[in-house]
């Protein structure tokens, strides 16, 4: 009898320590996925904000339907059971015109009410649609390339390769196209994620209300080098902005040109930020209209060739 009753007391302390482990996993997941910040959640302008702001809404509306539904669900299934005598047992039950009344009303407004949310937010955060500011907007046009990003400020005069630099506060009017194939460009925190293609240019205003640092990343698998696609946007003070600009317009280096641009244009990745101290008038419009031959784009016999293209950039 001791030895079973030890037996006993050890599986009920292991079936505890079990329940304790489990109870702390269930808590420690939520926790841990606090830490991952710098996404959409986490908004640092205007745009960004009224997206969170439509998710967070849809979402409530959506609950509406769900809650209630899990927790019938539980609850049928436990008045139901076969030990409940007081549960009326109907074989011959049918049709119910209550029912049917609930069961298809309320999913029929919360739909409406969910398409006429997401109709006005469609409206209300346009890409295309200029930001109220008393700042003009600053123009920066923008070429996915394989595997990179180029940004060019025609009003400056000068360009980057994976490195987004602009002034905190100012809309930021983008122009955006491809070299080769359709890509997306998304900066999380900031909002809007908008396609670029080739021979076509798309439009897209967004604001960095405040300094800092965001990522941003092509949404679109694009080919091999597709996971490292991605940028670092600074959102800087205007002074230090007008600092940057200045900089590289003195700087000796490279000059962005068509000759240029179809070296940069060949496929590499994991390509280090660099700028051009000046661009040639037009170059952007060249690109879109394809007077510049578009980009090879991924092919799979151009696969082996990517490590070396990134060798020699």
């Amino acid at each position: 009898m001791r030895t079973k009753a030890k037996r006993f007391v050890k599986l009920a302390a292991d079936n505890a320590f079990r329940l304790s482990c489990a109870r702390f996993l269930m808590l420690a997941c939520p926790l841990a996925l606090t830490a991952c910040g710098n996404g959409v959640l986490e908004p640092r302008g205007p745009v960004g904000l009224a997206d969170r702001t439509l998710l967070i809404d849809s979402l409530a509306i959506m609950l509406v339907i769900v809650v209630p539904t899990i927790v019938a669900t539980v609850a049928f299934a436990w008045w139901y059971r076969a030990s409940n005598k007081r549960a009326r047992y109907l074989p011959d039950w049918a049709y119910s015109g209550r029912i049917e009344m609930v069961v298809w009303a309320i999913p029929v407004m919360m739909i409406l009410l969910l398409g006429g949310v997401a109709w006005i937010g469609s409206h209300l955060l346009d890409p295309a649609q200029p930001l109220e500011s008393k700042s003009p907007a600053l123009d920066v046009e923008v070429v996915s390339l394989d595997w990179k990003w180029l940004f060019i400020y025609p009003k400056d005069g000068v360009a980057s390769v994976n490195q987004l630099v602009v002034p905190a506060g100012v809309p930021l009017h983008f122009t955006l196209t491809s070299s080769s194939v359709m890509n997306t460009f998304f900066i999380p925190q900031l909002g809007s994620m908008i396609y670029t293609m080739n021979g076509m240019a798309t439009q897209l205003y967004l604001q960095a209300d405040e300094p800092g640092v965001f990522r941003g990343l092509s949404g679109h698998y694009s080919g091999e080098g597709f996971s490292d696609m991605h940028f670092e946007m600074r959102a800087v003070p205007a002074q230090q902005f007008a600092a940057w600009v200045k900089t590289n317009q003195s700087t000796e280096g490279p000059t962005l040109d068509a000759a240029s641009y179809a070296a940069l244009a060949r496929q590499s990745s994991k390509v280090p930020p660099m700028a051009f101290h000046s661009v040639v008038p037009d170059l952007f419009h060249d690109i879109v209209t394809l007077k510049i031959a578009p980009g090879p784009g991924p092919r799979a016999d151009q696969a082996a060739g990517v490590q070396s293209s990134a060798r020699e950039q």
